[in-house]
C-alpha cells in the first residue's frame, strides 16, 4: 500500500511538475501579476519652419486596483474630495470595473492632487498613480486645423477605422489630429503589477520583460504658426468668419484661421461639462471650422468664375464691351435687376467691368453663356465638389449641376432667366473659403491649381484646369489690379508699400439679416513686376463691405507673411489707410 501511495503521488507530481508545469506558472503568474497598458506619446506637429504647433507633457493617470467592489468603492468614495468624483462619476466607473484589471479613475489629475494623494497613499489601498503623456497646444489661433484629442467613444469602436483600439485610448476627433490618427497615435506597450494574496498592489515587477510601446510619428506642416497667430490678433474679435492663405508654387497651406477659435487643449483628458455646455451655447458656434465647413454665397467674387467661363467658351472678348451700358440696372422677362451703383458705370470691357464689380455688365455676360452651358461648366470645373484638403469634414460646394436641381430643391423648373443671378455669385451656389482660394490660385498659376496640402510631404494633385488662354488670364488678374489701383474700391485698404496686391472684393447674401452682407475679399499679392507668391482669401460675416472690412485683413496677411520672408521688418502700420490715419508720408503710395 505504501508503494502504491508513493507510485500515485510521484506520477501526480510528474504531471503538475513536468507535464502540466507551465499551465500551473501561468496560473501562479496570473493571479499576482496585473498588466497595464503603457500609453506611446502621440508624435509632436511642427510648422513649416519647426515651430511647435502640438505636443506632450507629463500628465497623470490614477488606477484602482481591488478584488471586490464593495472596497473598489470604499477607495473611490475616499478620493471623492481629491479627485471631484461626483455619485454619477463613481456609478459610472463602478459599471465599468473588470475583476482582476485596474480600474481607470482620471486620465488627467492635476499635479497639485497627485501630490496629495502621494502623501497619504497608505490612505488609499489599491490605489495606483501612472505618469503618462498629456497632449498640449500651442495656442488657440490653429485650433480647427490642428483639432484635439479626446477618449475612443463607443460608436468609433465599433468602426473598421479602429478595429484595432481599445477602450480608453485618446484619438483625434477633428483636424490633423484626426486626419492623420494612425501616424500620430502610436503603438501602446503593456507593464504589469504585482499583488499580494489579497489583491493589494505591491508595485511594478521587475524582472518581466515589458514592452515600451512605440512614439507615435513626428508630422511638420506647410503652416506657418506665426502667420496664423498675426491673423488671429488682427481678425475682429466680435465677428465670424474665416482667412485662408496658399502657396501658389505648390499648393501648400500657409494658414487657415476660423474664427472665434476655442482652447482646444480643454478637451484633453475630458471636457468639463460647464465647458461644453459654454461652447454649444455659443450662437457663433466656435467649433465649426468655416475655412472648410462654411457654405457662403461667394458674390462678386465668383464673378471671375464667369468671366473665365465666358472667355473659355469664346461668347466674349477680353476688350469687347457689352451692348448695354450700365444705367444703374437692367430688365429682364419682365424684372428689373439694378446693379450695385444707381448712378450706374456706362460702357465697360471685361477688367474695367471686374474692377467696378458692375452686375449690367455680368448680367449680359450670363446671358450670352446660356443656363445649361453655365451649369456644365460651373459643374466640370468643380465648383459642387471638394477641394482635396488634406483634412476631415470639408463641406461640398453648392452648385447646380442641371435645371432638375431646382425642382428637387425649390419646386420649380428654372427660366432662363436664373443665369444672371449665377453670373453675379449669387442663387443656389454656396462656395467654402478654401474652395474660393483654390480657384483664386489657379488665375495666379495661370490656369491650374493643385489640391491644397497641409502635410509637408503630402505629393499636389492637380484639382483646377480653367483651360483659357494666358491673355485672358492677363485680363481676369488687370480686373483684380484696378480693384486696388487708385480709384478702385480697394484701393485705400489694401494698398501695400512693398508688395503688388490685387483682388476681387464682394458683399454675400445673407437670407437671416439682408442688411449687413457678408463682406469678401479674395486676392494674391507679391514683389512688384514678379509672380503672385501668397494667395488670401477672407470672409468676415456680417462685415457689409468687402473693401473696408475684409481687405485690409487679407492685405495685412500677405504684407506680414512677404515681410518676414524677404527679412523687412514687420510693422503694424501697412495698409495705404493705416498710414494716413497714422499721418505717416506715403510717397510710396498711387495716386
Amino acid at each position: 500500500m505504501i508503494v502504491i501511495v508513493i507510485g500515485v503521488l510521484l506520477v501526480q507530481f510528474f504531471r503538475v511538475q513536468v507535464l502540466r508545469s507551465s499551465d500551473y506558472k501561468l496560473r501562479s503568474e496570473s493571479n499576482r501579476l496585473r498588466p497595464l497598458s503603457v500609453h506611446a506619446p502621440r508624435g509632436t506637429v511642427f510648422d513649416r519652419y519647426g515651430n511647435v504647433i502640438a505636443d506632450n507633457v507629463p500628465g497623470y493617470a490614477v488606477y484602482v486596483l481591488r478584488e471586490s467592489k464593495e472596497s473598489t468603492r470604499e477607495v473611490l468614495n475616499k478620493l471623492r474630495p481629491h479627485l471631484e468624483l461626483s455619485d454619477e462619476k463613481i456609478n459610472s466607473l463602478m459599471e465599468n470595473m473588470r475583476r482582476h484589471q485596474p480600474l481607470l479613475v482620471d486620465t488627467d489629475v492635476d499635479f497639485s492632487a497627485i501630490s496629495v494623494l502621494e502623501e497619504q497613499r497608505e490612505y488609499f489601498p489599491g490605489l495606483y498613480i501612472e505618469m503618462r503623456p498629456k497632449r498640449r497646444y500651442h495656442g488657440e489661433a490653429v485650433a480647427h486645423t490642428i483639432g484635439y484629442v479626446s477618449e475612443i467613444s463607443a460608436e468609433e469602436l465599433n468602426s473598421p477605422r479602429f478595429a484595432e483600439y481599445k477602450q480608453g485610448l485618446l484619438v483625434g476627433k477633428v483636424g490633423i489630429e484626426r486626419q492623420y490618427e494612425e501616424r500620430l497615435q502610436g503603438r501602446q506597450g503593456i507593464r504589469y503589477l504585482e499583488v499580494d494574496a489579497n489583491g493589494r498592489i505591491v508595485g511594478s515587477l521587475s524582472g518581466i520583460e515589458e514592452d515600451p510601446g512605440q512614439p507615435g510619428e513626428d508630422l511638420r506642416l506647410t503652416l506657418d504658426l506665426s502667420l496664423i497667430e498675426w491673423i488671429h490678433q488682427i481678425f475682429p474679435d466680435s465677428l465670424p468668419g474665416a482667412v485662408v492663405a496658399l502657396d501658389p508654387a505648390d499648393g501648400s497651406v500657409l494658414a487657415l484661421y476660423s474664427a472665434p477659435t476655442f482652447d482646444p487643449n480643454i478637451f484633453v483628458g475630458g471636457i468639463s461639462p460647464e465647458s461644453w455646455e459654454a461652447i454649444n451655447s455659443d450662437p457663433h458656434n466656435p467649433l465649426l471650422n468655416r475655412t472648410v465647413m462654411g457654405l457662403y454665397p461667394p458674390a462678386s467674387t465668383w464673378k471671375l468664375a464667369a468671366a473665365g467661363i465666358a472667355l473659355d467658351l469664346g461668347v466674349v472678348g477680353p476688350h469687347e464691351e457689352m451692348p448695354i451700358p450700365c444705367n444703374g440696372g437692367l430688365s429682364y422677362g419682365g424684372e428689373y435687376r439694378s446693379c450695385w451703383l444707381p448712378s450706374g458705370h456706362g460702357s465697360l470691357a471685361l477688367a474695367g467691368a471686374i474692377a467696378q464689380s458692375c452686375n449690367v455688365y455680368f448680367y449680359q455676360l450670363g446671358m450670352r453663356i446660356g443656363l445649361d452651358r453655365m451649369l456644365e461648366s460651373g459643374t466640370k470645373i468643380g465648383f459642387a465638389e471638394q477641394c482635396g484638403i488634406d483634412l476631415p469634414q470639408e463641406s461640398f460646394g453648392i452648385f447646380p449641376s442641371e435645371r432638375a436641381f431646382w425642382e428637387r430643391r425649390f419646386g420649380y423648373r428654372p427660366l432662363e432667366g436664373e443665369v444672371l443671378s449665377l453670373a453675379i455669385g449669387q442663387g443656389p451656389n454656396s462656395q467654402t473659403p478654401v474652395k474660393m482660394a483654390q480657384f483664386y490660385m489657379a488665375l495666379a498659376r495661370n490656369g491650374s491649381a493643385p489640391a491644397p496640402h497641409i502635410l509637408d510631404d503630402r505629393d499636389p494633385v492637380e484639382g483646377w484646369r480653367l483651360n483659357i488662354s494666358n491673355e485672358s488670364i492677363d485680363q481676369l488678374r488687370e480686373g483684380m489690379r484696378q480693384v486696388t489701383a487708385p480709384d478702385g474700391t480697394a484701393h485705400y485698404w489694401a494698398s501695400l508699400e512693398h508688395w503688388d496686391i490685387i483682388g476681387k472684393t464682394g458683399s454675400g447674401q445673407n437670407v437671416q439679416d439682408p442688411e449687413r452682407p457678408h463682406a469678401w475679399f479674395s486676392s494674391m499679392a507679391g514683389p512688384w513686376d514678379g509672380d503672385p507668391e501668397i494667395v488670401v482669401v477672407v470672409i468676415v460675416e456680417l462685415g457689409i463691405s468687402g473693401a473696408t472690412m475684409a481687405a485690409p485683413i487679407a492685405a495685412k496677411t500677405a504684407d506680414f507673411y512677404l515681410r518676414r520672408k524677404y527679412g523687412i521688418p514687420v510693422d503694424t502700420i501697412q495698409t495705404l489707410a493705416e498710414h494716413i490715419e497714422a499721418g505717416r508720408p506715403t510717397p510710396w503710395a498711387r495716386w
